[in-house]
């Protein structure tokens, strides 16, 4: 680990730029019509940046690899479940759900399980945050019950999110090296999806492969570097407002699914995202 903490502002600022990117990849992933097949190509990008990074990083320490492999497993878990909610629901939608649900959690989680406490302030801003998303999500009115197995994959995706937030935030720090443990994780995880695909796909999956390859892999690099990101500002800031910063992603994801996708965002999701900007800035003011 470092021996001097970065600046006050380099934390809020990877975290912010891995929101931005971490938007970008899923609608990489969701524009890409067959969505076993984008996850697939993400993953496989997973595996080949990984493979490279382990032979010129550190090894992380003994403690750190239980938390390793929980982490790639509930990595790939939540790839599953988002995977699923972005077969059976829009963009603009299942993104808030699974995303949004995490921040909360994590809190918890991080108060009752990790012996971590929280301000008044920085709570409010954490349920502040988590009211702005889930009014992002649910802008256009109650879902019917046709969308229900979507908004349970979504939700779904949103449990293990925290999840595994948790587990990186734990094992980081057990690991004594950040880029170490972001590339095993990350090569842990990587083939087992790409495996699973092939195993219900068959052969077909390579010649299926080819159309999406450019964005897919793409998309696999970007989704790495935001985790990165998101792992060393762990490393050397607080967990839950890290998790909730990171939930600006939202808003970045609200504009991609009007820009690109032409789908609606009308005044309640305006009013939404800016909730969602008031919960950071109390954040901010509230955490040294």
């Amino acid at each position: 680990m470092p021996s001097s903490l970065p600046p006050g502002s380099a934390v809020p600022a990877a975290v912010l730029c891995a929101a931005v990117l971490h938007a970008l990849w899923n609608a990489m992933a969701h524009r890409i019509t067959d969505k076993l097949v984008g996850f697939t190509l993400i993953n496989l990008a997973y595996t080949g940046c990984a493979a490279v990074m382990v032979c010129f990083v550190p090894l992380p320490e003994a403690g750190a690899w239980p938390f390793i492999l929980a982490s790639a497993a509930l990595e790939v878990l939540s790839q599953l479940f988002l995977l699923r909610a972005y077969q059976l629901g829009d963009f603009g939608q299942m993104y808030p759900i699974a995303r949004g649900t995490a921040p909360l959690l994590v809190a918890v989680a991080s108060v009752t399980l990790l012996g971590q406490s929280l301000a008044a302030a920085e709570l409010a801003g954490v349920l502040v945050i988590s009211a702005g998303l889930a009014g992002l999500a649910f802008a256009n009115g109650r879902p019917g019950r046709a969308q229900l197995p979507a908004l349970a994959a979504a939700v779904a995706t949103g449990v293990v999110i925290a999840g595994y937030t948790v587990v990186d935030g734990t094992g980081v720090h057990r690991s004594q090296t950040v880029i170490g443990y972001i590339a095993w994780l990350f090569l842990c995880q990587g083939p087992v999806l790409p495996l699973l695909a092939l195993a219900r796909r068959g052969r077909p999956l390579l010649a299926q492969l080819k159309p999406a390859c450019g964005i897919g892999l793409t998309g696999g690099v970007i989704s790495l570097t935001a985790y990165g990101l998101v792992i060393w500002a762990q490393a050397h800031g607080d967990l839950a407002t890290i998790a909730a910063l990171r939930e600006t992603s939202i808003l970045i994801a609200a504009l991609i699914a009007t820009l690109l996708f032409r789908e609606r965002f009308g005044r309640l999701r305006l009013t939404a995202g800016a909730a969602v900007l008031a919960g950071i800035v109390v954040l901010e003011l509230a955490h040294p």
